[in-house]
């Protein structure tokens, strides 16, 4: 995948999950694509771990994997910070 899609999907799956997770107030949309491209290979590794592939270009499934895993960033961020 090129660097340009890669970040493309980052934007979308980052800005999903800021949605879902109740953060999109509260950062930018250059958070929303860090938080999706890094969630892309946090997603890739939770969903290979219970046996499904990670992200496989710039598709709908690939977007959902990079958004499961921005949730699950943005929900240790909430608990790593509610613990400090």
């Amino acid at each position: 995948m090129g660097i340009i899609s890669f970040l493309l999907l980052g934007l979308v799956a980052g800005w999903i999950a800021s949605m879902i997770m109740g953060t999109n107030g509260s950062q930018g949309p250059l958070m929303d694509m860090v938080l999706g491209v890094i969630g892309a290979f946090v997603g890739g590794f939770i969903f290979n771990l219970f046996g499904a592939s990670g992200t496989s270009g710039l598709n709908i499934y690939s977007i959902l994997v990079a958004a499961v895993g921005a949730m699950a960033l943005i929900w240790v961020g909430r608990v790593l910070g509610s613990r400090v």
